[in-house]
């Protein structure tokens, strides 16, 4: 049995699917279902008994000594965190009551039931913390991509609440001998993406005929991570990471934002034609940039690769047309989420135009 955090997120929904295809061990499933979280996503597993789900907040540290009291998990897998840098800079209150208090108050939880553990269930025991290399701040277009070894520069509200959730993992470990890991990923992409994330939006505002909004320039570069490779580099973690060790993982894939949305404007062109017969690159809008935006990211994954065997299975090309081919397929859980407050915000953020 393990326990997953924020399993019902992007990231997490995906790693729970890809759990149960793939190792089979049951899951104890712990989200507190905010506007990201999606039991929708779920829904194949709703009849499996390897899969219990506990509607919850990390930071309510009585019910995870309950759930880890109850369940005796081997292992903790931590998605849980507020993740939109957008909102971020909004409200930043809420990523730093999740990220930070949430992560402290998860950690407690965590370390006082590994002190009950016998000897031998102690020195198996991980925990995993999921963390973004947002944290390593931004870099120039000569800069070498950040490595385990960079230093941590956060620029947003969001990326300075999952240092400070880094750093918490760390000195749980160095302090208390808790036994984590940590993973920083670059840009996930994929199938269940909540779309206020740019791939995804820019996918269902094509074909819903809405101007396609670009910040600023379009030319920020982003490391593209395709998240079934993702959930793979995990599970490989998991397995084999050595304690107190931390492991980039990144798809090898830099990509400018301009770029990724003419990307899938030429797929879209060629799987969903507009009735018109013109292109959706006739859609793209750029607005005024964001605050502080990062201008590149890049992650060196070759200590995953090296120690532990990992490479990403999809490049940017087959991975962006298998996620634009799923959106174009799932148009009921898309129109599920794309509704009420998400609309409100969407209108809110990126009204203006440049």
């Amino acid at each position: 049995m393990i326990l997953v955090t924020g399993g019902a997120g992007f990231i997490g929904a995906n790693f729970v699917l890809d759990w149960l295809a793939c190792e089979g061990e049951p899951v104890v499933n712990l989200d507190k279902l905010t506007y990201a979280g999606n039991l929708q996503t779920l829904s194949s597993l709703e009849r499996d008994t390897r899969h219990h789900f506990i509607r919850g907040d990390i930071g309510d540290r009585d019910l995870v000594t309950s759930l880890l009291r109850e369940h005796r998990p081997r292992a903790v897998v931590n998605f849980a965190a507020e993740s939109h840098v957008d909102r971020s800079i909004h409200g930043p209150g809420d990523f730093i009551q999740t990220n930070v208090v949430g992560t402290f108050n998860l950690l407690e939880a965590v370390r006082g039931y590994w002190a009950t553990l016998s000897e031998e269930e102690r020195s198996s025991f991980r925990f995993l913390h999921v963390s973004t290399d947002e944290v390593y701040g931004t870099l120039a277009a000569t800069d070498a991509p950040f490595s385990e070894a960079n230093r941590y520069e956060p620029n947003s509200p969001y990326s300075a609440s999952k240092a400070a959730s880094d750093h918490l993992v760390r000195a749980w470990h160095h302090t208390y001998g808790l036994p984590v890991v940590t993973t920083n990923c670059s840009n996930n992409y994929g199938p269940y993406h909540f779309p206020e994330k740019l791939i995804p939006l820019v996918i269902l505002n094509a074909i819903a005929g809405k101007t396609l909004p670009i910040y600023g320039d379009g030319q920020q570069i982003r490391d593209w991570l395709y998240v079934k490779d993702h959930c793979a580099a995990i599970r490989r973690v998991l397995a084999a990471g050595k304690v107190g060790e931390t492991y980039n993982v990144g798809g090898w894939n830099e990509k400018a934002n301009l770029d990724v949305v003419h990307t899938i404007c030429t797929m879209l062109d060629e799987l969903q034609p507009r009735s018109d017969g013109k292109p959706y690159a006739e859609q793209i809008t750029f607005v005024a940039d964001r605050p502080g935006h990062d201008r590149r990211y890049a992650i060196d994954a070759r200590k995953l690769e090296q120690e532990l065997g990992w490479n990403p299975a999809e490049t940017f090309e087959t991975g962006i047309r298998k996620t634009v081919a799923w959106y174009l397929a799932n148009r009921e859980w898309t129109d599920a989420v794309t509704s009420g407050s998400y609309r409100q915000w969407i209108d809110r953020q990126y009204g203006n135009e440049a």
